[in-house]
C-alpha cells in the first residue's frame, strides 16, 4: 500500500511486484470505497506492509483487520455502521511513515472518510496496533513545505492535546514534556529546508501517537473529525489552523497548565503568550484559514452539533460553551 505518490517508492515497489506482491494506492485520506478495494487486493496476502502518511498507514490498518473477518466493512464501523467488535487476528501489519505528524504507526484505530453521509468514523481494536513499525527521518526528507508544515503543526497538536486533555497520566506527560520542546525547535527548521530537523520531528510525531493512545486528545480533534468529514478539508492543515484559537480558548479555563506548555514551546510563562507564538507559527508556516475550503458561518451550527458528540472533544481539559466553539471557528 502507498500514497497519493506512488513514485517516491517505486524502486521499492517494482521489486514487490516481481516478487507477486499487490500493491494498492490510496489517493488522499481513505474512503470506504478504498478500504473495500483493498481487502479485495489482500486476499490470499499474508501481510499487509503501508509506506505513506496517516491516511496511508490508516488505511493498512483497517485493510489488515478486515480482510481477515467476515462481513462487510460497515459492520465494523462507528456511528454510521454497526460497531461490532473484531473476531478475528487481523494480517500482521508493517507501517513505514513517510510524513512526521500523525503517529499513526503507534495507533489502534484507523479513521475512514465515508462521502455519503458526510462523515469521519473510526474502526479501532487493540489488534489493530500495527506488528512492526519503522520510523526513518530519511522517508520524509523530500516532503513538500505545505505538507510539512501541516504535519508538522498536526504533531505538535497531538503533544498539546494529550497532554492537557483531561485523561491525561505521568506516562504520557513523560512522552510530551520531552517531545513539545523538540517539535517546537525543529518544525520551523524543518519548514525552512533543515534535513537534521526532520529527526526530531519524526520522534515528536512517534511520541505523540503513543500520547494520544494512551491519553485522548481535545477540541482541535473534536472539530477536524465534522469538518474533515463535510468539506474533504486535509486533516493536518485544519489542525493546524484550529490550534492557536483552541489553546487560547482553554488556557482561559486552565491557566496554569497552558501556561506549562508555553513554557516548553520556548513562547513565554503565560497561556496567552503560548497562544500568540503559535499564532505566528501558523501564519510563519503559511497554514490557511478554514474558510480556504468552503467553510462559512452558516456551517458553525452543524460543525458545532457534530464536534460535540466527537470522542476528542469529551477529552478536551474544559467544557467549551458553543459560543467559544463559534468563535474558534470564526478565528480559524
Amino acid at each position: 500500500m502507498t500514497g497519493r505518490h506512488p513514485e517516491r517508492a517505486a524502486p521499492l515497489l517494482d521489486l514487490l511486484k516481481a516478487s507477486d506482491c499487490a500493491v494498492h494506492c490510496i489517493p488522499s485520506e481513505p474512503t470506504l470505497s478504498d478500504i473495500t478495494e483493498g481487502v479485495r487486493a489482500a486476499a490470499g496476502r499474508e501481510v499487509v506492509v503501508a509506506i505513506g502518511g496517516g491516511s496511508a498507514i490508516d488505511a493498512g490498518k483497517a485493510i489488515a483487520a478486515l480482510t481477515t473477518n467476515p462481513g462487510e466493512p460497515l459492520d465494523y464501523l462507528e456511528v454510521i455502521g454497526r460497531g461490532q467488535p473484531l473476531t478475528e487476528t487481523p494480517l500482521p501489519f508493517i507501517a513505514i511513515p513517510t510524513t512526521a505528524g500523525t503517529g499513526a504507526e503507534v495507533t489502534r484505530n484507523a479513521v475512514i472518510t465515508c462521502r455519503d453521509q458526510r462523515v469521519k468514523v473510526s474502526l479501532r481494536h487493540p489488534r489493530m496496533l500495527p506488528a512492526v513499525a519503522i520510523v526513518d527521518p530519511a522517508l520524509t526528507h523530500d516532503l513538500p513545505p505545505a505538507i510539512t508544515a501541516a504535519t508538522g503543526m498536526d504533531a505538535l497538536t497531538q503533544l498539546i492535546e494529550p497532554f492537557t486533555c483531561r485523561r491525561a497520566n505521568p506516562l504520557t506527560d513523560a512522552l510530551c514534556r520531552e517531545a513539545i520542546p523538540r517539535a517546537a525547535r525543529a518544525l520551523p527548521r524543518t519548514f525552512a529546508g533543515d534535513p537534521a530537523a526532520r529527526t526530531d520531528m519524526a520522534y515528536a510525531s512517534l511520541c505523540g501517537g503513543l500520547a494520544l493512545a494512551n491519553a485522548g486528545l481535545g477540541a482541535v480533534h473534536g472539530f477536524a473529525a465534522p469538518i474533515g468529514g463535510m468539506f474533504l478539508a486535509p486533516h493536518g492543515a485544519v489542525c493546524a489552523a484550529l490550534l492557536p484559537q483552541v489553546f487560547a480558548a482553554n488556557a482561559k479555563h486552565k491557566p496554569d497548565r497552558f501556561a506549562e506548555v508555553s513554557k516548553m514551546l520556548g513562547a513565554g510563562p503565560t497561556g496567552e503568550s503560548g497562544a500568540i507564538w503559535l499564532g505566528n507559527l501558523r501564519r510563519n508556516l503559511n497554514i490557511p484559514s478554514i474558510s480556504t475550503y468552503g467553510i462559512t458561518e452558516e456551517d458553525f451550527p452543524e460543525i458545532i452539533f457534530k464536534a460535540n458528540k466527537a470522542s476528542s472533544m469529551k477529552a478536551n481539559p474544559v467544557e467549551l460553551s458553543d459560543s467559544e466553539l463559534a468563535e474558534i471557528l470564526r478565528q480559524s
